[in-house]
């Protein structure tokens, strides 16, 4: 009679072999599929190191207020343009005569225009960056929400009922896929910041961050809602959902609670790439003045400031450009491991 490989040891003192162990115990299969899909991304060491990255740009973003306060002793929107910095020994002009701003400082003044002044305004340059960063991830975790949760409600519906629902559903999404995104949000973009918004009691003001937000949501919808909708059709043909529906479930029963636990992966995968498309988008509609409003500041704007200075103070637009390429893409490189975890059959 074969030996069974998991039951051969050494004897003991007593003669008798080690007990044998289950297999599932040796290869980890006890625990669910979120703890094993945690531990494949542990093992990605490049998609850890970027999640990394991006908490400590959430970290530096959210201590704005205490390097204002504590270190830099200025708001964000606080002008300077006639005042003296002293370090060195002597004063240095924060915009000189010319117009022309203050470079980095470093530590020189204990931390005051750590990274200089933006434009003739005077500015502190690290304060606005900080503030900025806020600004931005803002509006790309508010409309990565916002997107994910109506394109899972229009996915679920136009797979779930199909026939005209589906048909009404898809077409929309077809439109709104096949305009030039891009340009139809920069117009409704300079319009919104010109006018605001009043629909009913929906009322939003010219500078509100929330105009942003609401054009970057809706025109990324399509994005996310057209391949669950494929996913949400494919798992209308799986035995459980056929069960739920013979045993008197709802539509809404079925769709919620048979259907939706089954788009996790793909909607938290969706869900962080969306932040970083978004965060591209504001930045974009930011530069050519129909996103984020001033006295506000986003990178976006930053950059678009900086660039006027880009011959004689370019690090007024590199550095809000790299800090912008640096979220965006831990941000990409954490969705892709998120996704190679949760559906190791992709890669």
């Amino acid at each position: 009679m074969p030996t069974d490989p998991q039951t051969v040891g050494q004897a003991g003192d007593s003669g008798a072999a080690p007990e044998a162990v289950p297999e599932q115990l040796s290869n980890g299969s006890e625990h669910g599929p979120w703890y094993l899909a945690y531990k494949r991304f542990l093992r990605n060491r490049v998609a850890v190191a970027f999640l990394i990255l991006f908490f400590l740009i959430v970290v530096f973003v959210l201590a704005a207020p205490i390097w204002a306060s504590d270190v830099a002793h200025t708001g964000p929107n606080d002008t300077h343009t006639l005042e003296k910095l002293h370090y060195d020994g002597e004063g240095h002009d924060v915009v000189n005569p010319a117009g022309q701003p203050l470079g980095p400082v470093l530590f020189k003044a204990g931390g005051k225009f750590f990274l200089g002044a933006d434009s003739r305004l005077g500015r502190d340059e690290m304060v606005r960056l900080m503030y900025g960063g806020r600004i931005s991830l803002f509006i790309g975790v508010v409309s990565g929400l916002i997107t994910t949760l109506l394109a899972v409600i229009l996915g679920l519906l136009a797979g779930y009922y199909k026939g005209w629902v589906d048909a009404v559903i898809a077409r929309t999404l077809d439109v709104l896929w096949s305009l030039p995104v891009f340009l139809i949000g920069l117009a409704l973009g300079i319009s919104l910041a010109v006018g605001g918004l009043k629909i009913g009691p929906l009322e939003l003001s010219s500078g509100s961050i929330w105009n942003p937000i609401l054009v970057i949501s809706i025109f990324s919808v399509p994005y996310i809602a057209r391949p669950i909708r494929g996913e949400v059709l494919a798992l209308g043909e799986k035995e459980f959902v056929e069960a739920a529906v013979a045993q008197g479930a709802s539509p809404l029963r079925v769709m919620f609670a048979e259907i939706l636990p089954n788009l996790a992966s793909t909607i938290i995968v969706f869900f962080t790439l969306s932040i970083a498309a978004n965060m591209l988008f504001e930045a974009g509609l930011s530069f050519l003045g129909a996103g984020v409003q001033p006295p506000n500041s986003s990178w976006g704007t930053m950059i678009s400031i900086g660039e006027e200075l880009l011959t004689t103070q370019p690090l007024l637009a590199i550095i809000p450009g790299v800090m912008i390429m640096l979220t965006v893409l831990s941000l990409n490189i954490v969705g892709d491991g998120l996704r190679d975890a949760l559906d190791p059959k992709d890669r």
